[in-house]
């Protein structure tokens, strides 16, 4: 089961880890409703090493890239993400973006949905693996948030 951790216990963590040989593979989003598209994501990105972070968007990072969002706020989240078997950590960062966290972790494998191309994937500069994974049609946090207001 997954935990959530500071960034500092996260960087502390994966070097024990790597120092064992982990091979680490990093995601991140707002998973702000959890659906299946999430969970096949998430499975098939801990298919990539040995240990999956997912770095989450923060409440205030959301709410800069996604006008009324979230929808749960990010201890929710967390929680939920934390008790996904494939989820090893959870990080919350506060930034637009995951870069900073990124670059703390240094994970082996990068992993992002089939909607972005690998070299417009935040981090791809200094990962040196990076994979877009199949994005699933018609599953969306978005399609089912439109679905409950009709």
């Amino acid at each position: 089961m997954g935990r959530v951790v500071s960034s500092q216990v996260l960087q502390e963590a994966v070097a024990a880890l790597k120092a064992k040989g982990k091979r680490i593979v990093f995601t991140n989003g707002c998973f702000d409703i959890i659906h299946t598209g999430h969970v096949r994501y998430l499975r098939e990105a801990k298919k990539l090493g040995d240990i999956l972070i997912v770095g989450l968007n923060s409440d205030t990072s959301v709410a800069g890239i996604k006008p009324g969002r979230p929808v749960n706020p990010q201890d929710q989240r967390a929680e939920v993400l934390s008790a996904l078997e494939m989820v090893d950590y959870v990080a919350i960062f506060d930034e637009d973006t995951p870069y900073n966290l990124i670059k703390l972790v240094r994970p082996d494998v990068l992993v992002k949905g089939g909607d972005w191309k690998k070299e417009d994937i935040i981090g791809s500069d200094i990962v040196p693996e990076v994979h877009s994974l199949p994005y699933i049609a018609g599953v969306s946090t978005t399609d089912i948030i439109n679905k409950i207001k009709t």
